[in-house]
This record gives C-alpha cells, structure tokens and sequence, in this order.
C-alpha cells in the first residue's frame, strides 16, 4: 500500500481535505494527515472525524524526540494547498512548522514531493514567491503552479481548486515506482 502524507496549509481549499482524503484512499492510499497550526484551528471542530477518516493522528506539531513515530513512512507527499508563507519557508529552509520541516527533509531523503500552491494574485507580485518556486523545482520538487497548476484567481473570481491535478500528479509519481 502506498502511503501518502497530504499536508495543507490555512488557504480556503484545506476546508475541502477530507473529500481529497477520501478521493486519495479510493486509490489504495493510507493517508497521513499534517497541518500548519493555522490550517489546524481552522479545522479544529473536523480533527477527531479527520483522525478516523484517515486511521491515523492528524499532526500540526512536532513529536517529543522519546516518542515513536505515529505515522508509516511516506512513499509521497502532497503539499496542497501550499501558501505563500510555507512556499517562501520551505524555500529558504525555515522549518519551525511540522509540515515545513518534513518536506524539507524529504527533498533530502529523496521522497517525492508534490506542491501545489494556493494564494492570491497579489503576493504572486512578491519576487520571493517566484524565487521560491523556482529554488523549490530546482531541489526536485513537482511544482503545480502556472500552466498546468495552480494559478492565482483575480480579485473576486471564484474559481474551484484543482485538487484533480494534485491527485494526478501523485498517481504518476505513485505509478512509477517499483
């Protein structure tokens, strides 16, 4: 069984996980639930559902060094939706949030790692975001932004996130491996 570690940040498609939990284990996947600590208390009221959903402790924080690891290993991770703030800590190797900090270290340990960011128009003006998409592509990491991704609705457009394209993204990760 392939594990996935779907992590989301606190942009309004995080609100939509446990449909993208359920699209993931229809698939065959065992699904790891992490969040920033934002994304966490947006979902406060929906964890203990979430923890059954998936068979396995949502987390937004990191262990106690003494205590074992609750989760399997990743064989992929889905980082979606993936805000400013994540992409441009990630970037630069700023790991104080839980899911930061294991994308991180998965570019190290040579897991797969798709991101797909959510954020509006005007921090894309912002030259770090481009800086850290780009440093994000040059590490190996599956970037779905622009053509193809993710791209930033204009004021007011309501647009649905294209959760699809993650998926996708995943199962061909998922599919070529041995």
């Amino acid at each position: 069984m392939t594990t996935l570690y779907l992590f989301g940040a606190a942009a309004p498609p995080v609100l939509e996980i446990s449909g993208v939990i359920e699209r993931a284990q229809s698939r065959g996947w065992d699904v790891c639930l992490g969040l920033t600590p934002t994304a966490a208390r947006w979902l406060e009221s929906d964890l203990l559902a979430l923890e059954k959903l998936t068979r396995n402790p949502v987390r937004s924080e990191y262990k106690m060094p003494c205590e074992p690891d609750a989760w399997p290993s990743a064989d992929v991770i889905l980082f979606a939706p993936a805000t400013f703030n994540s992409v441009n800590h990630w970037a630069l190797g700023l790991t104080d949030r839980f899911v930061v900090g294991v994308v991180a270290e998965a570019v190290g340990k040579r897991i797969p790692v798709v991101a797909m960011p959510c954020l509006n128009a005007a921090y894309v003006q912002h030259q770090a975001f481009g800086r850290s998409v780009a440093e994000l592509r040059e590490m190996g990491v599956t970037v779905l932004y622009g053509e193809g991704g993710f791209v930033p609705n204009r004021s007011g457009e309501k647009v649905p996130f294209p959760w699809h394209l993650a998926l996708a993204a995943v199962e061909s990760i998922v599919s070529r491996r041995p």
